[in-house]
């Protein structure tokens, strides 16, 4: 047998909670890595991380951070994919990008590996990772569109806190704290650390993730509205989003009512959500088993329950997916990309 080809990976966001996963993946995986180089802001650079037993130093990013390297995971926000991704395909590296810098570019395919794995073929240097809600979301969603066609998903969502980074966790804890000791709160992060007026977490659902948009809706909601069309590769889909932030630690939880453009039977659903690849169902109502994000919690599929037909249309399904947000939302997801590309 050939021996397996070793590569040059960057971390861009190593010290993040997406960053710390993506590590932890890579090697319990076992990746196929020559030399790994760990990249942050200068804030965070000289931090030391053990990887298989080596400490690596965290070096600051720069436009020739990126030379010899031949896979690149962002992780480090929108701002920073923009100003250093361009630096890592020109250095020929291919990008792996977990924010939301270019997701809805034309010439850059979004990819959920179990939805359509097949567009990395086209990538031209980078390759964009769904935002976190919408990668469970069209994961649950694909065999049912390939089976009956879908023409309409509204889903609200119940975030866990872990999605704003690691200083939205710290906030939470404190707050919980702070109100059962009967102490003042002072909320300084949620729901959108850059705006003026912030919200208690604790003991709360805030129904704001990230701004508004000037139809109303949140970014966070627009972006599972314009990436599930493109992902699922079709624009006539009707989505409607409200997303949630929620007092849970890891773990999105969504209620999807879904139109089918064709009739359906319940227990086919069932089987054909079972047999899909990376969904785990969940579904014993009458011994009240239904996903949970403490159960979802630290592990890498997406759980679905709650399966049932609509009472007021015939096509209808309603149904509760879950799933952990730094893992198949983020992390997992990132790391099955390059995965397909190490494999060739």
């Amino acid at each position: 047998m050939p021996q397996q080809k070793l590569f040059n990976v960057a971390i861009v966001g190593a010290t993040g909670a997406v960053g710390e996963q993506i590590l932890k993946l890579l090697e319990s995986r076992n990746f196929p890595i020559n030399k790994l180089k760990l990249l942050s802001s200068a804030r965070s650079a000289g931090t030391k991380i053990t990887f298989k037993g080596e400490v690596i130093t965290v070096q600051e990013a720069t436009p020739d951070s990126f030379k010899g390297i031949e896979i690149a995971l962002f992780s480090a926000g929108g701002d920073v994919s923009k100003s250093f991704a361009p630096h890592a395909v020109k250095h020929g590296a291919v990008c792996i990008d977990n924010t939301n810098a270019y997701r809805m570019d034309i010439n850059t395919p979004l990819v959920v590996p179990e939805v359509n794995i097949e567009k990395v073929s086209e990538h031209k240097g980078i390759i964009a990772n769904p935002n976190c809600s919408t990668i469970q979301m069209v994961t649950a969603l694909k065999p049912l569109q390939d089976r009956f066609g879908i023409s309409r998903v509204i889903v609200s969502t119940y975030q866990a806190v872990s999605g704003a980074g690691s200083l939205a966790i710290d906030e939470m804890l404190r707050q919980t704290q702070a109100s059962l000791n009967g102490e003042d709160i002072k909320p300084s992060i949620l729901p959108v650390g850059s705006l003026p007026v912030k919200h208690q977490i604790a003991f709360n659902a805030i129904p704001q993730i990230d701004k508004f948009q000037e139809n109303g809706y949140t970014l966070e909601e627009m972006k599972m509205v314009n990436e599930t069309k493109k992902i699922m590769d079709d624009e006539s889909i009707q989505v409607t989003a409200t997303c949630v932030r929620v007092p849970v630690i890891y773990g999105h939880s969504e209620s999807l009512y879904v139109e089918l453009k064709n009739d359906y039977d319940l227990e086919e659903v069932k089987q054909l959500l079972a047999d899909a690849p990376g969904v785990t169902l969940v579904d014993d109502p009458a011994n009240q088993q239904y996903p949970l994000a403490t159960d979802a919690a630290g592990k890498p599929d997406v759980f679905v329950g709650r399966l049932r037909r609509d009472l007021g249309f015939e096509r209808g399904l309603n149904m509760w997916i879950v799933s952990d947000n730094l893992l198949k939302g983020a992390a997992w997801n990132a790391v099955q990309i390059a995965e397909h590309i190490a494999i060739g």
